[in-house]
């Protein structure tokens, strides 16, 4: 099989939700913005990408019908690249890369761009009409909230509050000095608006304290654990990379972030939704040939201190290497967007940390998980 890598990623500034910079802005035009960047920035000729797949988990209104398609002409891509909508709800996108990975293993194309959009703004969670199935809702918990499935996982795992905190305020801290050092800089693009261009992320909190969130209320269970400080907020945003076969890379001087080593895609209860990424880790461990002991970097996606916790200790993974530029509870998890962020952020990690292998993992509502095993390409 073709060697496949990553050879570029972008992402666009990440908002708070209803009242932050990107709250405005379409998420169609956001993620064509951001494509256009990743194209710009890697040198890639329009020609050759063979499709557009975009993740979205509430693919509706604004970023409704096939909105990758729509994206693409709004990028004003060549009318040749085709464009798909893929929905895992928040494994969106990084199923979008695996999808890419299979497409070019059975010849099927040598260059695609992988997206995620969420305008968590714009489309409200669980979509404009939910129409939960009544015979479904008696006997599961898949329309579960997400708070819920976060509290059920910090108390089968009795992981205090105080304990959700440190890693919340960890997070907060991590980002906030990477933003300070410039290391976010290079993989933003800034978004046009109408109020002017949005360069920076409007989520990260570098104030934050245990003490501050020791003060907050629980946010879904009034004995619970689990308060908006220890949660992902609603983010908008849009996040892309490009996936090639690494010939191709080398042939036309793309700068090859990693390789994908392996892919894998599980199930879990749904009321425990958050503990996803351990069997897919597992999985795409195992096909790699390596251990949790030989990962260099880490990116889990932190839709809840609590589930991240748990994964963390199960995985038996590294917590000084999970995350190095803060995870979602500071940057943002704007949900079919954060697939393509954290395969690319991991991706750009393992090169500018100079390390060999890097997991992206994160779980998604309903009760699964998913994740990517890269390698260093050098």
């Amino acid at each position: 099989m073709q060697s496949v890598v990553i050879a570029g990623y972008a992402r666009s500034p990440f908002h708070l939700a209803n009242k932050g910079a990107l709250a405005r802005v379409r998420p169609d035009d956001l993620a064509a913005q951001v494509i256009r960047g990743l194209i710009a920035k890697t040198g890639v000729d329009a020609a050759d990408i063979e499709d557009v797949i975009v993740g979205c988990a509430f693919p509706e209104g604004e970023q409704g019908l096939n909105v990758a398609r729509l994206i693409g002409l709004l990028a004003d891509l060549p009318l040749s690249v085709g464009g798909m909508t893929v929905n895992r709800f928040c494994g969106s996108s990084m199923s979008a890369i695996h999808i890419a990975v299979g497409q070019i293993a059975i010849g099927a194309g040598e260059v695609f761009v992988c997206a995620g959009v969420e305008s968590m703004s714009r489309v409200p969670m669980m979509g404009f009409n939910p129409l939960p199935n009544p015979a479904l809702a008696k006997k599961s918990a898949a329309y579960m909230g997400m708070g819920e499935t976060a509290e059920n996982v910090a108390t089968k795992y009795q992981i205090a509050r105080a304990d959700q905190e440190v890693l919340a305020v960890e997070s907060q801290h991590k980002a906030a000095a990477a933003r300070e050092a410039g290391k976010l800089t290079d993989e933003i693009i800034p978004i046009e608006t109408k109020a002017g261009l949005v360069s920076e992320d409007g989520t990260i909190r570098p104030e934050t304290t245990a003490e501050a969130l020791a003060g907050l209320k629980p946010a879904f269970d009034a004995n619970g654990s689990v308060t908006a400080g220890t949660s992902s907020p609603l983010t908008d945003g849009a996040s892309a990379v490009l996936i090639a076969t690494e010939d191709y890379a080398r042939a036309h001087d793309l700068p090859i972030l990693a390789r994908i080593k392996s892919v894998a895609i599980s199930g879990c209860a749904p009321e425990t939704m958050g503990l996803g990424p351990i069997l897919s880790s597992q999985k795409a461990l195992e096909r790699a040939g390596i251990s949790a002991a030989d990962l260099d970097v880490v990116e889990l996606n932190e839709a809840f201190a609590s589930q991240a916790l748990a994964c963390i200790k199960d995985l038996g993974l590294d917590r000084a290497k999970v995350n190095i530029d803060g995870g979602a509870i500071a940057i943002g998890h704007p949900l079919g967007a954060t697939g393509a962020r954290i395969v690319g952020k991991a991706a750009s990690l393992l090169k500018r940390e100079g390390g060999k292998y890097a997991l992206a993992s994160q779980c998604i509502g309903g009760g699964q998980g998913i994740a990517t095993v890269l390698e260093a390409a050098e």
